[in-house]
């Protein structure tokens, strides 16, 4: 897979040093330093290096479909391709191998991977990128998505192995890890990582101020982390962390500054494509994920829903069959065989694929969550009203706003990724599709396990007394 169009056309020179300096995620082999000094002595040698994190980042084992509409979201239940042979519970066994346990260590490998080659970048932005770079503006873009990267892959990674926040925002969760080598890290208390991921982002947006008056209605930006986004990321990361006033401020201004706007139809464009602050293509997607979704009549092991759970997911038997989330629009309905299938990965809009990562919507969503119970219910009414649902007058109660939530979760951001973090930050012990063999969802379910690699081989210390957790990272 490549990005088109929007990276320079080097970005294989990218991937060739991504697939050959490492034979794991924190390898970096000082016998390629030679091939380093020739790429990042040119500055298309930069650019093809933070364009190869872009193209790594499509990977099915990344973005390209466990991250977003592949494992997340066979765990909230959302597909009815779990195999026969085993309950619905069983993608909750993370430590049964040949299942859901090597999932996640490909998840964890891959995103480390991902950091480490951001690190890498920094670091030679910090030996030498001045003096190569002479464009200062180039050179603050590399710089600070470079940065947004790695808070952007640390943040979905404590969310995924890290507490259930609320409850124990103490725990330990996952290591921070800075710099492209092998040295060992300890797993740091969850507010700590939170703290790292915020400093970077500020760093990233520091860097990136130069495109704050930029609209990014119609801009191929979307494709990258624009300052937006990584403004949007702060609301995310921030509502995590409990600093909801600052998670209001900053999805405030993404609404009002960004030059989104949300859509009034999802005709052509069934994920939404105008709305998303940034998602990355997928060259000719549709050949690619043949194997992934089916457009009938044949479904075979797919991703596609039954028409009781696609009525249960978008409250078809109501007000919901106004919705354009679950229209035609959105997905193919195979009335006969009852079986209902999402367009979001099969439809090109201008010639390109798009997975989102970011989308305007969620800021809403976050302004809901954030602001007094009074004044809540005006911003998730407008992503409904939208969508052609009715939206709520008030909230009575804390409860009732959450409800109201989980369920613009579920539907906004069906086979996206986004839901089961959702339900997660919520402790949320149901949810619609709950498997009935399972009694409640808790830590148990929520809560990935380290991957055996990281305990055998010794890469994470686990316990620590003289490591400093709160420090701050620096500028790279």
């Amino acid at each position: 897979m490549k990005l088109k169009n929007f990276i320079t056309p080097i970005c294989g020179l990218a991937l060739t040093l991504l697939t050959t300096t490492s034979c794991s995620w924190f390898d970096v082999n000082p016998k390629t330093d030679v091939k380093a000094e020739d790429l990042f002595s040119t500055p298309d040698g930069f650019e093809s290096a933070l364009a190869g994190i872009y193209v790594a980042s499509t990977g099915r084992q990344a973005y390209g479909e466990n991250w977003t509409f592949g494992f997340m979201d066979k765990l909230t239940q959302s597909y009815d391709n779990i195999p026969q042979d085993e309950s619905a519970s069983t993608i909750y066994n993370y430590t049964r191998n040949g299942g859901s346990k090597d999932v996640l260590a490909t998840m964890w490998q891959q995103s480390y991977f991902l950091i480490a080659n951001a690190n890498n970048l920094l670091r030679w932005l910090d030996k030498q990128g001045e003096s190569v770079i002479t464009n200062t503006e180039k050179r603050r873009m590399i710089r600070g998505e470079a940065l947004a990267w790695r808070a952007y892959l640390h943040f979905d990674l404590l969310r995924a192995w890290g507490p259930i926040y609320k409850k124990d925002p103490k725990a330990k969760s996952i290591p921070y890890r800075k710099a492209a080598d092998n040295s060992k890290k300890p797993l740091l208390p969850a507010d700590s990582v939170g703290n790292l991921i915020l400093a970077d982002i500020d760093s990233a947006l520091v860097q990136m101020e130069y495109e704050r008056d930029q609209s990014l209605a119609g801009s191929s930006r979307r494709f990258r982390l624009n300052y937006w986004a990584i403004m949007a990321l702060k609301a995310r990361v921030n509502l995590y962390l409990g600093n909801k006033e600052e998670a209001a401020q900053c999805a405030r201004e993404v609404i009002d500054n960004s030059g989104l706007f949300l859509a009034t139809t999802n005709n052509g464009d069934p994920a939404f494509t105008t709305e998303t602050l940034f998602g990355i293509n997928i060259y000719q997607m549709d050949e690619n994920y043949s194997d992934a979704f089916a457009r009938g009549p044949e479904f075979g092991d797919h991703y596609y829903l039954r028409s009781n759970k696609f009525d249960q997911i978008f409250d078809r038997n109501g007000e919901g069959l106004n919705d354009i989330r679950c229209r035609d629009y959105a997905f193919y309905i195979y009335s006969d065989q009852q079986v209902a299938i999402t367009r979001k990965y099969q439809t090109a809009v201008n010639n390109l694929y798009m997975i989102p990562l970011i989308r305007l919507p969620e800021m809403y969503y976050i302004l809901c969550e954030s602001l007094p119970l009074e004044e809540s219910a005006q911003y998730i009414s407008q992503v409904m009203e939208y969508r052609g649902l009715l939206g709520y007058q008030n909230f009575t109660s804390d409860q009732a706003r959450e409800e109201a939530l989980e369920k613009e979760y579920r539907k906004e951001f069906y086979a996206e990724g986004q839901y089961f973090f959702f339900l997660k930050a919520h402790g949320m012990e149901n949810f619609i599709l709950r498997p009935t063999d399972i009694e409640k969802m808790t830590e148990t379910q929520y809560v990935f396990p380290l991957p055996d690699a990281e305990k055998e081989y010794g890469w994470t210390e686990e316990e620590t007394s003289e490591n400093n957790p709160s420090e701050a990272p620096s500028e790279n």
